[in-house]
C-alpha cells in the first residue's frame, strides 16, 4: 500500500481482544488473511474456555493471555498499545466482526493521509442473520457516505461528532499518545472517549463509508436494556462529553421514525415491539444516568458489564 505518513512505510498494528468466540475468531482470521494491507496482528485473549486461545495461538504469532477478571474495555486495549509501541496506526476489531472486502483495512487507514485525522471509524454492515431491528440499527448508524469531522461540527452534529466504534476502527499512534491513550476508568465507550479527547485537542475524526465490516447484534430486550443502562452510566460519569459536544438533538425520535419506515407495512406486526424496545432503551439510559443513588447490587443487576462494579473505578464517583 502507499506511504501515508512522513514519506515512509506506514506501520500498522491490528489488535483483537477475544473471549469464548472460537468460531467467530476463525471467521475473522480468514478475512484478515485476505487483506491487501500489510499489518502485524495481535490478539489478547481473556482466558477463553472454548478453544479460542488455542485457535489464536495456532494461527497468530502474537497472542497475549490475561485472566478474564482483568479484562477492561479501555485498559486492555491500551495495554496492547503500550506493549507494542512505535506503530503509526492501531486498528481495532472485535472477534464477532469480519471483513468481506479485501481492501477494507486499506480503505480504513486512507483518511490518515490528512495529517490532522487522529481516528477513523469504519462502516458496519449487519450480519447475514441479523434481525430486522438489528439490520436497521446498522443501516441507520453506518451510512455509505464518508465524512471528516472536527470540533467545529459539534453545533450541528452534537454528540455524533465523537461517534466511534472499536468493532472496526483505527487510531493514529501519535494522536492516541497525545490524548493519554484509552482510559481504564470508563465502563465502556472507550472509543468515544478517545475520539472526543482528540476532537477537543484539535484533531479530526473520520468516518470511512467505503471501509466496511460485518458486525451486528441480535440483542434480546434484556440485553439491550443493560447496554443502554451502561451507556447512561458512561455519560453520567463523563459529563464533559455532553457539555462540550451537546446531546443527540432529536436523534432518538429520528431513529424511531426511520425504524418504522424501514419495517414498513409488510412488517407492521413488529411495530409494537420496536416502539416498546426504544422506550425501554430510553428508560435504561435515564436510569444509568441516575446510578449514583443506586446500590452496587442493583447496578450489577441492571447493567451489562457487571465486572466493572468490582473494579477500583466503580466507587470513584
Amino acid at each position: 500500500m502507499s506511504d501515508l505518513l512522513d514519506n515512509r512505510k506506514t506501520r500498522i498494528a491490528c489488535i483483537v481482544p477475544t473471549y469464548n468466540g472460537r468460531n467467530d475468531l476463525a471467521r475473522l482470521l480468514d478475512s484478515l488473511e485476505k487483506q491487501s494491507a500489510s499489518f502485524d496482528l495481535f490478539i489478547v485473549d481473556s482466558s477463553s474456555s472454548d478453544g479460542t486461545g488455542e485457535l489464536a495461538r495456532s494461527r497468530v504469532a502474537n497472542v497475549v493471555t490475561i485472566p478474564s477478571s482483568q479484562f477492561n474495555h479501555g485498559g486492555t486495549r491500551q495495554m496492547m498499545v503500550s506493549r507494542n509501541p512505535g506503530y503509526d496506526i492501531y486498528v481495532f476489531l472485535t472477534q464477532d466482526a469480519y471483513l468481506e472486502d479485501v481492501d477494507a483495512i486499506e480503505h480504513l487507514v486512507a483518511p490518515f493521509k490528512d495529517e490532522k485525522v487522529g481516528a477513523v471509524c469504519g462502516r458496519q454492515l449487519p450480519h447475514k442473520d441479523a434481525s430486522p431491528l438489528a439490520e436497521h440499527a446498522r443501516l441507520f448508524n453506518y451510512p455509505a457516505t464518508s465524512v471528516v469531522k472536527s470540533f467545529e461540527d459539534a453545533p450541528v452534529l452534537g454528540i455524533k461528532t465523537a461517534f466511534m466504534s472499536n468493532s472496526f476502527a483505527a487510531y493514529r499512534g501519535a494522536a492516541l499518545m497525545e490524548v493519554g491513550g484509552f482510559p481504564e476508568h470508563v465502563i465502556f465507550a472507550e472509543d468515544m472517549y478517545v475520539a472526543a479527547k482528540m476532537l477537543l485537542g484539535g484533531w479530526k475524526v473520520a468516518y470511512a463509508g467505503n471501509a466496511g465490516c460485518r458486525h451486528s447484534h441480535n440483542y434480546s430486550l434484556q440485553e439491550e436494556f443493560r447496554r443502554y443502562f451502561d451507556m447512561g452510566v458512561f455519560h453520567a460519569r463523563e459529563p464533559w462529553i455532553r457539555e462540550r459536544f451537546g446531546g443527540a438533538g432529536g436523534e432518538g425520535l429520528r431513529y424511531v421514525k426511520s425504524e418504522l419506515k424501514f419495517l414498513g407495512l409488510p412488517r407492521l406486526y413488529l411495530w409494537p415491539s420496536a416502539i416498546f424496545r426504544n422506550a425501554c432503551k430510553l428508560l435504561a439510559y435515564k436510569l444509568g444516568q441516575k446510578e449514583q443513588g443506586m446500590s452496587l447490587a442493583l447496578k450489577k443487576k441492571l447493567g451489562m458489564y457487571k465486572r466493572y462494579w468490582d473494579s477500583p473505578y466503580a466507587e470513584k464517583y
